[in-house]
């Protein structure tokens, strides 16, 4: 299988869950190496192929920041698209138009392309991104396929809660998340349950 370094990889989204990427640096370490092997074969990071044949990350960015964060260098990968003869401009439009990109800060604000992150460690916390996750993994919706959805989960958390301010807060707010992503006000997200 193809490798990419870590450090070549670029993100396709401003921001990232923290916590999501601690859980995954903690799981990883109780790995032995021949298991970390088979983690890292088993979840291939997808790519396309940007200007210059830059390799952008659509998804599986939380995994990639992860194993950098414990000392790994290269990555499996998938190709999704080669776009390497865009310009910039054609580039990002494509991108937008299929869901590979999400070019809004921790507060929800649309950012410029030319200010996306450059390397995956580049990207800034959203409490709100791991609290979708984690509201996700207690039960409080699926997980789908649909591009983008725990980004629109945590915009929805984002309009319904104060952003947490420490652990205690954002445990807190776990079991809220999950009941109100059970509740009738998140009918239409994608993988709502009811």
């Amino acid at each position: 299988m193809n490798t990419l370094r870590i450090d070549r990889l670029h993100p396709t989204q401003m921001t990232h869950g923290e916590r999501q990427i601690r859980l995954k640096v903690d799981r990883y370490r109780a790995l032995s190496a021949h298991d970390l092997e088979m983690a890292i074969a088993e979840k291939p990071i997808d790519v396309v192929f940007g200007p210059a044949g830059e390799p952008y990350v659509i998804d599986h960015h939380h995994v990639a920041c992860a194993l950098a964060r414990i000392g790994v260098k290269e990555v499996p990968f998938v190709l999704v698209r080669d776009w390497s003869s865009l310009t910039h401009a054609a580039f990002w439009l494509a991108m937008e138009n299929h869901a590979w990109v999400y070019p809004y800060d921790a507060d929800g604000r649309r950012i410029a392309f030319k200010d996306m992150p450059v390397h995956m460690w580049d990207a800034v916390n959203d409490e709100f991104r791991s609290l979708a996750a984690f509201a996700r993994a207690s039960g409080g919706y699926e997980k789908t396929d649909v591009p983008l959805a725990d980004f629109r989960w945590a915009d929805f958390f984002r309009a319904h809660f104060p952003r947490p301010n420490d652990d205690a807060q954002f445990d807190a707010l776990v079991p809220r998340a999950r009941d109100l992503a059970r509740s009738a006000a998140a009918a239409g997200l994608p993988g709502f349950i009811g």
